[in-house]
């Protein structure tokens, strides 16, 4: 992954540059800009416009030519849609059972299965020059676009452009901007195709410009890397992401396992890193297989739903995955979804699916009751990172309640009533 971070780092300084010495009152301008109907408005249109102009040198120094820039940004407006969805993720805002039950659905396990006898020439032979599993690109595929269904019909210049300009994401914007851009001038799809999600993601498995300029290969050699319209070329270039970020052929993305009575569950998460052998002098064992088959490199338990869910042995290709999206929720889905396109079956373990997920206000008010009572969660953002799950445990150890990190409805209304 080394050139990838120096290419995102040496745009970034450029970037951050330019704002220290050109941009301070259009930063100022963008962060007042709150109300989404201002879009609508010769005012908010014109600051736009005043954006893209500000952005044309850093565009132009980063090997862009004026023409090109000045083609594509002709005319351009914001599109509103996209503030709009920036927030509403389902991978961070449902409860991971009802994102795993919509996205490893009977339909996608069934077109997994017909994809992998179609390509399976291909996937074979790119499975073999890159040791990524062939399930585990197929389920990333039907993940991102539903087999090549629906790979975005948005604009994506105008949609990174949007990010770029206003929203909490202006600097992955004005990288991906960038980045998109020099798709551009390399001519590997013309303007006009250029089309993909409202964060610009692309393809039919949804790259991210600056991940296609760092990756992206052509398998099929016809000198293009498209993958927009060939399937090998996209499928080709997520293995070689995959690879890059840690993925090895000897080893699974991991486990469901089953727990033993009375669990020590502050062993789970990063601070509880073990080989397999000692997760089994620990009593823990797979929920489906008699045992690990061997394999004994360092692992991580997970518990997603806490005591009441699944418990999952999670390896490094696991986190390669999650180089492609930082969500559990979506991890555990191309893992999942890769495992039943293989033949294999549900997990074993029941979700508690009766519990109500929290809205972002609810998650914040969590965390203000947990940091006045002492338990540090790292902020009140409405993340449930690391920090905000050790506190959670940390209360409900002090409290007298399993301490495994997990939040429910009946543990906000106890920290509400102050008990």
């Amino acid at each position: 992954m080394t050139d990838i971070k120096i290419q995102k780092t040496a745009i970034y300084l450029t970037i951050m540059l330019f704002l220290a010495t050109s941009l301070p009152s259009l930063v100022a301008q963008a962060e007042n800009a709150k109300d989404d109907t201002a879009y609508s408005t010769s005012t908010q249109s014109n600051k736009f416009s005043t954006f893209l102009r500000q952005f044309r040198p850093i565009a132009i120094n980063s090997g862009i030519s004026r023409k090109l820039y000045d083609n594509v940004t002709r005319g351009l407006t914001p599109d509103k849609r996209v503030l709009k969805l920036l927030g509403s993720q389902p991978e961070f805002n449902s409860q991971i059972w009802t994102y795993l039950e919509k996205r490893v659905s009977p339909q996608r396990i069934t077109t997994g299965k017909k994809k992998k006898q179609q390509y399976a020439k291909a996937i074979a032979a790119i499975e073999q020059r890159y040791g990524v599993d062939r399930h585990i690109l197929l389920s990333i595929w039907g993940m991102e676009s539903n087999f090549g269904s629906f790979k975005g019909n948005m604009s994506t210049i105008r949609s990174l452009a949007t990010m770029a300009y206003q929203g909490r994401r202006k600097n992955f914007g004005r990288i991906q901007l960038l980045a998109a851009l020099k798709i551009l001038q390399n001519g590997d799809i013309s303007p006009k195709q250029f089309k993909g999600s409202w964060a610009g993601a692309m393809g039919h498995t949804q790259f991210i410009p600056a991940t296609y300029n760092a990756h992206a290969v052509d398998w099929t050699g016809d000198g293009k890397r498209d993958v927009w319209n060939s399937v090998e070329d996209a499928l080709a270039s997520t293995a070689n992401y995959l690879r890059k970020a840690g993925w090895r052929s000897n080893r699974p993305w991991g486990w469901e396992v089953k727990l033993p009575a009375k669990f020590d569950y502050s062993l789970a998460g990063k601070s509880g890193s073990r080989t397999v052998s000692k997760w089994v002098r620990l009593g823990i064992r797979p929920a489906s297989f008699k045992n690990f088959g061997g394999f004994n490199e360092i692992t991580r338990l997970i518990i997603p739903a806490g005591s009441k869910g699944p418990a999952f042995l999670i390896t490094d290709n696991y986190k390669a995955i999650l180089a492609y999206n930082r969500s559990h929720s979506y991890a555990l889905a191309v893992g999942h979804l890769a495992d039943r396109i293989a033949g294999r079956g549900k997990f074993k373990t029941s979700w508690p699916v009766g519990d109500k997920p929290f809205n972002r206000a609810e998650r914040k008010e969590l965390q203000r009751l947990l940091t006045a009572k002492g338990f540090n969660t790292g902020g009140i953002d409405g993340r449930m990172g690391g920090k905000t799950l050790a506190a959670i445990a940390a209360y409900q150890k002090s409290i007298g309640l399993i301490s495994d990190g997990y939040a429910n409805q009946s543990l906000l209304n106890r920290l509400r009533s102050n008990k």
